[in-house]
Parts: structure tokens; C-alpha cells; sequence
């Protein structure tokens, strides 16, 4: 049977996450105190419209997102839109659970990740998703069961295609690719780490070795830390900005915004402000093009809670190419953190 191709790619880029052979947009959008939290019903479905209509093909969710509502939310979008499932990109995470108090209904043990996984697929009204992410790592459950946990929903149980970590150390990760090597299961292929123009450490320096051994794929959080890279919060806190939505969440962030270090952050987006500018783009805009423009930065999840947020954001696809080295290095001057790498003395390939 003929199916009906509803995807245009328009100007959009793609880039393969990880290893595989699978190609995911390089702007994607999440869940992440949005959907189910804020914003439910029918927003829900115009802002994945929206995103699809300007060539998103990359869908990010998980389990603890408003606990469980943020999938069921998504799922009934998707239901509605009936894209062909072979056109769209879903991944959803495993970890904290939905709040419940039953001791087996978090965490990373075999049991948790099938049965986990299973209820996520669920509220997604999904048969599976394409990727699985442990959301945390578990110091509670060796490391070879979590391996074979997640073998098992990809190799007997089909419920995914491929899994990958989320804000694990290179360690823990260089730890599950060699235990799937040693017996024979399925490794993870990418991480979702926080990455951004003030957050770059363990991106750009501890990662540094998966790339350059496994290709290790990234699909990024927090591209614009938090709002703090739009603007907004140059002139103090918005009523309807997310620091002010989610008050307990991000009141360390919202003091560290009144010290002298969070003003001197602020001064660097001023700053930043300027050059956008002069590229013909927000300061947003900007920011996002500039964590999309690092060769390791499979996709770049976005977060919007109105349509116009989403069509602005992508308007950052025009300035990943007018990010010259020259402009690159105007920012690195106003950023002054570049994060030093470790020595090689003198016995770099490159």
C-alpha cells in the first residue's frame, strides 16, 4: 500500500545522530516544562506543527516530564496529526519514574526499563519509540544490567531502535560501550547533555573522546541556558518567563542571576546582542546557531510554548552559515570561557 509523503525538509539540516545511519534535524523540539505542564490541548499539537512545517523531523520527551502528562500530551498531538510514523523522529527518557512511591518504578534496573518504557509508549500512544535514553545514570544497578535492560527493549522486545544516555559522564558511558562489547548487547549511541554559550566544560572537553572513538551522537538541552541567552532577562525577571513559571525549580539560577557573576553573564549578552545584530538575527537566534554550528552537536532541542517561539528560533538556520571563523572568534572574545583541552604534547593528528 502507497503511503502518502507529508514531509517537507524545506531549508532544514540533518545531521546523523551518533554512529547510525538514522538523520535527525538539527533544531528538534522537547517537552521539557512545556507540554503537560504549561501548555496542554490543543497548543500542544500547533507548536508540533509547526516545527514539522519548517523541517523538524525530531520529537524529545520522558517519562518525569509533568509526570507522565508531558508524553500523553505529545502522543495525543501526534495522534491527531497522523504523520507516517517512518517520518518523524521520537525518543523518550527512563529514570525518575511519574512520581509514584513504589521503589521499582524508577531507577535504571532491568525491570524499570521495560516496564518503564512500556508505560511511556502508553501515554505516547506509540508502538515504540526511536530512541530510549536513560535519563540519569544509576549508581544502584550494575552497569552490565542496565546494558541488557536496554538491549532487551531494542533486540526481543521492539519497543525501540537504539538507546542513549542523558547527562552521564564519559566514564559511565565508555563503561556501557565496553561491558555491550565484551557480551555482545547494543551500546548507547548518543547523550543528551545541558550544552550552551555558558555551559560548555563536559561538552567540549570530557565528551571529547567518544566522539573521536564512537562517533558519539548529542542531542542538546538548554541551548539558550535557560532564556538567560534571549535577553529577557537583561532588565530583570519576566512575569511569564520560565524562571518565573517555575519558581522552585530555578531559584538557585535566579540567584545566581542577581550575583556579580550573573551580571557579568549578562553583560556578555548585551554584548552578544550586538553581533546578532549585525548577522541580521536575534541574540537568540545567535545562540542557537552558534551550539548548532559544533560538528558534534547532533540536534539542538528546542523548547517553545507558542508558535511564534518555535518559527522565530528557526530563523538561527540563516546564521549557522554567516558564523564565519571570524565571527566565531568575536564571540569567543566576549564569552572569554573556552574551556582548555588537555595537553596532547605535541602528538595531535590534527
Amino acid at each position: 500500500m502507497a503511503v502518502e509523503s507529508k514531509f517537507d525538509p524545506k531549508d532544514m539540516i540533518f545531521r546523523h545522530l551518533g554512529p547510525t545511519g538514522l538523520k535527525v534535524s538539527v533544531f528538534s523540539l522537547g517537552g521539557w516544562l512545556t507540554y503537560g505542564g504549561t501548555q496542554k490541548g490543543n497548543i500542544v499539537k500547533e507548536c508540533l506543527e509547526a516545527a514539522w512545517n519548517h523541517g523538524v523531523n525530531f520529537f524529545d520527551t520522558a517519562e518525569v516530564y509533568a509526570n507522565g502528562q508531558s508524553e500523553i500530551e505529545m502522543g495525543n498531538a501526534l495522534k491527531e496529526l497522523a504523520w507516517p510514523r517512518d517520518e518523524y523522529v521520537l525518543s523518550t527518557k527512563i529514570f525518575f519514574g511519574t512520581g509514584r512511591k513504589e521503589p521499582n518504578t524508577r531507577g535504571l534496573s532491568k525491570k524499570h526499563v521495560v516496564e518503564g518504557l512500556k508505560s511511556s509508549l502508553a501515554r505516547l500512544q506509540q508502538p515504540y519509540v526511536d530512541i530510549v535514553l536513560a535519563h540519569r545514570p544509576d549508581v544502584g544497578t550494575p552497569m552490565k544490567e542496565i546494558v541488557e535492560g536496554f538491549t532487551q527493549v531494542i533486540r526481543n522486545l521492539n519497543l525501540a531502535y537504539y538507546w542513549g544516555t542523558s547527562e552521564w559522564s564519559a566514564t559511565q558511558i565508555m563503561e556501557a560501550t565496553q561491558i555491550a562489547e565484551k557480551y555482545n548487547l547494543i551500546a548507547p549511541i548518543a547523550e543528551q547533555p545541558q550544552y550552551n554559550a555558558f555551559h560548555r566544560e563536559r561538552f567540549e572537553v570530557e565528551y571529547g573522546p567518544l566522539y573521536e572513538q564512537f562517533k558519539y551522537g548529542t542531542t542538546i538541552w538548554s541551548p539558550l541556558a535557560s532564556g538567560l541567552l534571549t535577553g529577557k532577562y537583561n532588565d530583570g525577571i519576566p512575569k511569564d518567563s520560565r524562571f518565573a513559571t517555575n519558581k522552585a525549580f530555578f531559584e538557585n539560577t535566579v540567584k545566581e542571576l542577581e550575583s556579580p557573576e550573573g551580571k557579568a553573564k549578562i553583560e556578555k549578552v548585551k554584548k552578544l546582542t550586538t553581533i546578532a545584530e549585525k548577522l541580521g538575527g536575534s541574540v537568540t537566534q545567535l545562540s542557537l546557531a552558534w551550539a548548532a554550528k559544533n560538528p558534534n552537536v547532533s540536534t539542538v532541542i528546542l523548547g517553545a510554548t507558542k508558535v511564534e517561539q518555535i518559527e522565530d528560533n528557526l530563523g538561527a538556520l540563516k546564521l549557522i552559515e554567516k558564523l564565519t571563523p571570524d565571527v566565531m572568534e568575536e564571540i569567543e572574545g566576549i564569552l572569554d570561557n573556552k574551556p582548555k583541552k588537555p595537553a596532547d604534547f605535541g602528538r595531535s593528528r590534527i
